[in-house]
C-alpha cells in the first residue's frame, strides 16, 4: 500500500507548516518515501502544482513521473467506477462535471486501482454542490487520511542536527 497525496498537501505544506526554505527535511522525507515506494501522487496533481509557477512548482517538476504517476491501463476501470459513483450520488450536475475534470477524480481512481490511501486536508461534507475527496473515498471504500496522520503512521521525524 502506498499513499497518494492531494495537491493541497503540497501547497499547504509549502505555505504553512513545512516551507521549502525552513523545513527541507519534510521535502526530503517525501523524496525518500517515494524512492521507497510509499509516497506518490498523480500526474494531474503534478500539473496543478506546476501551474503555480513558484518554488513548489520547480520542486514538483524535478520529481517527474516517478513521483506523479501517469494513469495506466489498470486505472481506466477505476475511472469508470469513480465516475459512476459521482453521477449516482445526488450531487448537482455542476459538481459532478467539475469533479470529473480535476485532479481529485484521477487521485481517487488511482487509489482505488492500486488499493492506496489518499492523503488530503479536505474533510467530508454533506453539500451536494462540491464532491470532496473524503466523500468519494468513503463512498468507494478507499482509505483516506490527513497528512499529519500519514506522518505519524510512518513515524516521520524532522530532527535538527548539530549547529553549524
Amino acid at each position: 500500500m502506498a499513499y497518494l497525496l492531494d495537491a493541497n498537501v503540497f501547497i499547504s505544506a509549502k505555505n504553512l507548516h513545512y516551507g521549502l526554505d525552513f523545513c527541507p527535511a519534510f521535502w526530503q522525507w517525501l523524496v525518500q518515501s517515494n524512492s521507497a515506494g510509499t509516497v506518490f501522487s498523480v500526474e494531474k496533481v503534478g500539473d496543478e502544482v506546476q501551474a503555480l509557477a513558484d518554488d513548489l512548482s520547480a520542486w514538483a517538476a524535478a520529481r517527474g513521473a516517478g513521483f506523479f504517476l501517469r494513469p495506466d491501463a489498470a486505472v481506466f476501470p477505476a475511472l469508470a467506477a469513480v465516475s459512476a459513483w459521482a453521477t449516482g450520488h445526488g450531487y448537482e450536475p455542476a459538481a459532478v462535471s467539475t469533479f470529473l475534470q480535476v485532479a481529485d477524480y484521477y487521485l481517487v481512481a488511482q487509489a482505488q486501482a492500486g488499493n492506496h490511501t489518499v492523503v488530503t486536508h479536505e474533510v467530508p461534507s454533506a453539500s451536494t454542490r462540491k464532491i470532496k475527496i473524503p466523500d468519494a473515498c468513503i463512498g468507494l471504500g478507499i482509505k483516506c487520511m490527513s497528512p499529519f496522520e500519514m506522518l505519524r503512521r510512518e513515524r516521520a521525524r524532522f530532527v535538527l542536527g548539530p549547529q553549524a
